[in-house]
């Protein structure tokens, strides 16, 4: 058995069930957005290195990004459940099948650490007193990349769960030292802490138990992987078959609990449990805390304003996905819920979820209201003017909806 032919036409399988959905965003104008994001983007750095502020945190600024960046991991393997069954005689020979994906899945974020680092560099070169040389960083960085790369894998072969999340945390913790040193210390200084990290690091994963090859565990992560693929293609056009992914939080397991137990509301608390355990709220829930800290900084000016709106409508767009959480469920068919009740329910969790985060997102704007009252009100009204244009829109479109269905 040819493993790499077969995880070729696996991975060729897989691209073939999304390019279809490629036409659908284009149609969907998403192409003129980003393009109009990236131009406001280009003019507004522009106008930043020709006229930086003083007291800009670079160092901090370069962390918070580079470390995402350089430490997430991830690799697509595109087992399959079967595979537990056919492919485990071939055990010993599954080399062959996962390094294209080792080779991809870093080939692909170390051309997005570049991309970021050479964003970065501009702006960190006038505001460093002393700023380090760019092909050492970029070497560096590579090699926190892949020595993060290499301790995802063994995470994802452990036999402890705990262990695993344990060693993902300290995966991060790592990079972060490592990054953190080269930015703040000497050169000679910091490589010397970052190859004895390195080193300490690569000791602590020989530790634990690893199987090897964890079917069940790579199989799962695939298939989370292609979940949430397809969930961003359900933004822009309905994708049959979609599946969510479940997490246990136990902090939130009490929202929605005091919904009134009545049909006519019986659409909002199954709405309001799959938000808190699904993918979507750790999306939106990521995107409010960049947007509170770019508010936060740029609290007295309209840039501020145009940040505050622009994640708004991101989120707006993360939240909108909901309106198809359960399109597909079979218990909503079996279960009398009255008419109409599902969309009406949908679109407004969606709009109080919205509303209540375009009041938290406003919060830092409240520094300048001695200084710029209008501004800071005026924020809020256009927050609120967002999120019912949201909600008209999702309605307008469930109405047309109806009509083609009568």
């Amino acid at each position: 058995m040819d493993l790499k032919e077969l995880r070729r036409q696996r991975r060729g399988q897989s691209m073939g069930k999304m390019l279809p959905y490629a036409g659908y965003i284009i149609q969907s104008g998403v192409a003129m957005v980003f393009l109009f994001i990236v131009i406001a983007f280009s003019a507004w750095y522009t106008s930043l290195l020709r006229n930086i502020p003083e007291g800009v945190p670079i160092r901090w600024i370069m962390l918070v990004l580079l470390l995402p960046a350089a430490v997430h991991s991830s690799f697509r393997t595109y087992l399959q459940s079967p595979d537990t069954v056919f492919l485990l005689p071939q055990g010993h020979r599954m080399r062959e099948y996962f390094a294209p994906a080792w080779v991809s899945g870093n080939v692909w974020k170390l051309l997005r650490l570049a991309f970021v680092l050479i964003t970065l560099w501009p702006l960190y070169i006038r505001t460093e007193d002393t700023p380090k040389l760019l092909g050492a960083t970029v070497l560096l960085l590579a090699g926190v990349k892949l020595l993060s790369s290499f301790g995802c894998w063994r995470e994802l072969g452990m036999l402890s769960r705990p262990a695993s999340r344990s060693f993902a945390l300290l995966r991060w913790a790592v990079g972060g030292l490592m990054i953190a040193a080269w930015i703040w210390q000497p050169p000679g200084r910091a490589l010397i802490f970052i190859v004895l990290l390195a080193a300490a690091y690569l000791a602590a994963l020989a530790v634990p138990g690893r199987h090897r090859v964890a079917w069940e565990r790579l199989i799962a992560t695939d298939k989370n992987q292609g979940a949430r693929a397809l969930m961003i293609l359900g933004w822009f056009v309905d994708v049959p078959g979609r599946e969510q992914r479940v997490n246990a939080r136990r902090y939130l397991s009490k929202w929605g609990s005091r919904l009134p137990w009545r049909q006519i509301t019986a659409y909002r608390f199954l709405l309001t449990k799959s938000f808190a355990r699904g993918d979507i709220f750790a999306i939106v829930l990521r995107i409010a805390v960049i947007a509170l800290f770019l508010n936060w900084w740029n609290y007295a000016s309209y840039l501020g304003s145009g940040i505050y709106l622009f994640f708004l409508f991101i989120v707006g767009i993360q939240l909108s996905a909901l309106r198809r959480l359960h399109s597909e469920s079979f218990w909503l068919i079996v279960y009398p819920l009255p008419q109409g009740s599902k969309a009406q329910n949908s679109i407004m969790f969606i709009f109080r979820v919205q509303l209540a985060l375009a009041v938290l997102l406003w919060l830092p704007f409240l520094r300048g209201i001695g200084e710029q009252p209008g501004l800071v009100a005026g924020n809020l009204v256009a927050g609120a003017l967002l999120t019912y244009l949201f909600k008209a829109y999702a309605s307008r479109k469930e109405a047309s909806l109806d009509d083609e269905d009568l």
